[in-house]
């Protein structure tokens, strides 16, 4: 699920936060590190028990309506097809899944007015009435069914995109590649998939590089503060350093660590991803500035003989 251009804005983030509160607790200020990722494997869970719950909401209505005290025929004998969605019971039923969702101890209960909301939505809709309409009770038509309506009622969806920053402000951020995985699970399910087998995303590609990478950037970036700081203010003509943007500081030293330190990273590369960071997360103006930066620097150090890449770092 986290590539490493995820995995640097979640060191950002950290270095961004550290820096703000003062504090000097490295063990303390890696251990949040760490949680900040592991909650993006929460808000997954969370995304996905938004889907169970949709359905879940509508099996409850079906439910009332039986038990009403003049039920119509259509009451007693309702069309089941969105309830018994095929696709949906392969996670719902799933062992991990399961096992997931109680350990981490999620609920949308709080908020079942909205999820009753979004069902509303949903039944309302004519990509709702088609599928009710389908003779075709198929795995396929289910599984492409569930894919639509997540894409269409569950991404962006600006209440819930709400519901989730008040539990963690880096949420409404984390939301579009935790949106890219969702999707990318449903899109995996197979009709054979026994309750037991491994359907769910993961969260690293590779978990023991990656925590590495993460670990040693973000390290390296602060045990080096000093020394990148005084490199960069010698770049700028009539600037202070301390009248820049916090972000751009932050990015230019983490990318000035990857030249330095991570011989396996072509300069290039850590180059356009420090640059695109700062579209994202800095001014319109820190783009060019970061660049501007980075060329000078990069051009020095190589005079210097302090860029040293091997293998595929080699290639720029």
């Amino acid at each position: 699920m986290l590539n490493r251009r995820y995995l640097r804005v979640k060191i950002l983030q950290s270095l961004y936060a550290w820096i703000q509160s003062g504090s000097d607790d490295l063990p303390l200020a890696e251990r949040e590190l760490q949680k900040s990722v592991n909650q993006v494997y929460d808000l997954y869970f969370n995304m996905l028990l938004l889907v169970e719950e949709v359905f879940t909401s509508a099996q409850n209505l079906i439910e009332t309506k039986r038990e009403k005290i003049l039920p119509t025929q259509s009451d007693l004998n309702p069309n089941l097809h969105f309830v018994q969605n095929k696709a949906l019971e392969k996670i719902v039923n799933n062992t991990e899944y399961r096992r997931g969702i109680e350990t981490r101890k999620l609920s949308w209960d709080l908020n079942s007015d909205n999820v009753r909301k979004l069902y509303r939505q949903i039944e309302a809709s004519k990509l709702y009435e088609n599928y009710m309409s389908k003779e075709e009770d198929t795995f396929k038509n289910d599984k492409a069914f569930l894919i639509k309506i997540y894409e269409e009622f569950f991404v962006d969806n600006e209440v819930f995109d709400q519901l989730l920053e008040e539990q963690n402000m880096y949420w409404v951020i984390d939301l579009e590649i935790v949106n890219i995985a969702v999707v990318k699970t449903l899109q995996r399910l197979k009709e054979r998939y026994m309750h037991s087998d491994h359907i769910l995303a993961d969260l690293f590609k590779d978990r023991e590089e990656d925590v590495k990478f993460m670990r040693e950037l973000f390290r390296k970036t602060l045990s080096s503060d000093k020394d990148y700081s005084g490199l960069i203010e010698k770049q700028l003509s009539n600037w202070d350093i301390d009248r820049l943007a916090q972000i751009d500081i932050i990015l230019l030293k983490m990318a000035l660590c990857e030249f330095e330190h991570f011989s396996g990273i072509p300069i290039k590369v850590s180059m356009n991803e420090y640059i695109d960071l700062s579209k994202n997360f800095s001014t319109p103006r820190s783009k060019g500035f970061i660049n501007g930066v980075l060329d000078k620097i990069v051009a020095k150090w190589k005079d210097e003989g302090r860029i040293n890449k091997t293998g595929r770092g080699l290639i720029e």
